[in-house]
């Protein structure tokens, strides 16, 4: 939950002193997650999972991208059901989320998740898809992350990349923002979506041509309703890219004031929403901020604040639908 350091971002980090020094405990670090993979026993899941993945550490759209596959799911007569760690919540699961549940102890992701389906909290990923499948009518299981994780057997595994920033310095934690490197996470995921700062954004080249082995996806996030005026507003936001959040308020059509940065998955208090409306009021604004801060706000300060609502794109949207049901039927057919 605090913010990562800037030689983890930058091209040329990987000859920063710091990532010099970590880089032992980086092949630590990799070698522990291959060994696990060639050691795991993957249980099969009572029904087909999908997995949303990503190579990097931290957020780049998974759970817009899993609420997307969920809605498609739905549009074909399926009952899908989230499965997700729960970041930033206490709750190790599994545990079906339920409206009455507040943030620090479902994390907010889940509470997003829960919106569209049933949702499970579950550090131990077997057990969560255990009690999807007895618990719910779910016919698909969506994990929102655990792409990593090899405990439960994947039908079907999206790896997502911030096309704008890639793979940061290249290099795996605690050296560089990756989990893994990109050609074993690549080599394992069936396919690999591309997510955009926006639709119009031109792939670098270099990223373009490590994934070349596997179907590409260009996805990226719209606002749901534009406003027709441009409504003054102070932005704030506890996520791992803010600027992307308040590149897509302004596309919408609002008049940012001013913006503050909080840390990912940042638990807002009182004096924090105090001090933004005292902001707000001096630039005449409202306040505004994206759906996944808005479920951490104490509850008595909602009122007062706006969320932004987007939803995920994809360039090749009967592409995807017809992988992500085949895969489904593939799995209900075996």
């Amino acid at each position: 939950m605090i913010s990562p350091p800037a030689f983890w971002q930058d091209k040329d980090g990987a000859a920063h002193p710091a990532a010099r020094i970590l880089r032992p405990f980086a092949s630590i670090y990799g070698w522990a997650g291959r060994r696990r993979h060639q050691q795991a026993r993957p249980h099969l899941a009572a029904g087909p999972v999908i997995c949303v993945g990503n190579v990097s550490m931290g957020g780049v759209g998974k759970t817009p991208f899993a609420i997307m596959l969920a809605e498609i799911s739905k549009s074909n007569n399926l009952i899908p059901a989230f499965l997700t760690r729960g970041y930033g919540g206490s709750a190790n699961g599994p545990l079906l989320v339920s409206a009455k549940q507040t943030p620090d102890i479902t994390g907010d992701e889940a509470l997003l998740l829960a919106r569209h389906a049933s949702t499970c909290i579950s550090a131990d990923r077997v057990a969560g898809a255990k009690m999807i499948f007895a618990g719910t009518n779910a016919g698909v299981l969506i994990m929102d992350d655990g792409f990593q994780n090899p405990s439960l057997k994947k039908n079907l595994s999206f790896v997502l990349v911030d096309a704008e920033t890639g793979f940061g310095n290249g290099l795996v934690f605690p050296a560089g923002p990756l989990r893994e490197t990109p050609a074993a996470a690549f080599e394992r995921a069936d396919a690999i979506v591309l997510v955009l700062p926006h639709k119009d954004f031109e792939v670098p080249p270099e990223l373009l041509s490590q994934a070349t082995t596997k179907p590409v996806f260009r996805a990226w996030l719209e606002p749901l309703n534009r406003t027709e005026q441009s409504t003054p507003v102070v932005a704030f936001c506890g996520i791992g890219r803010p600027q992307k959040f308040y590149q897509t308020a302004a596309a919408t059509g609002y008049d940012i004031r001013a913006t503050r940065d909080f840390a990912d998955h940042y638990q807002f208090t009182e004096q924090d929403l105090t001090s933004l409306a005292a902001l707000a009021a001096q630039h005449d604004a409202s306040l505004l901020t994206t759906e996944k801060d808005f479920v951490r706000l104490p509850t008595r300060y909602r009122e007062n604040v706006h969320a932004l609502p987007v939803r995920m794109r994809v360039d090749k949207e009967q592409d995807l639908k017809n992988l992500l049901l085949t895969q489904i039927q593939k799995d209900s057919s075996a």
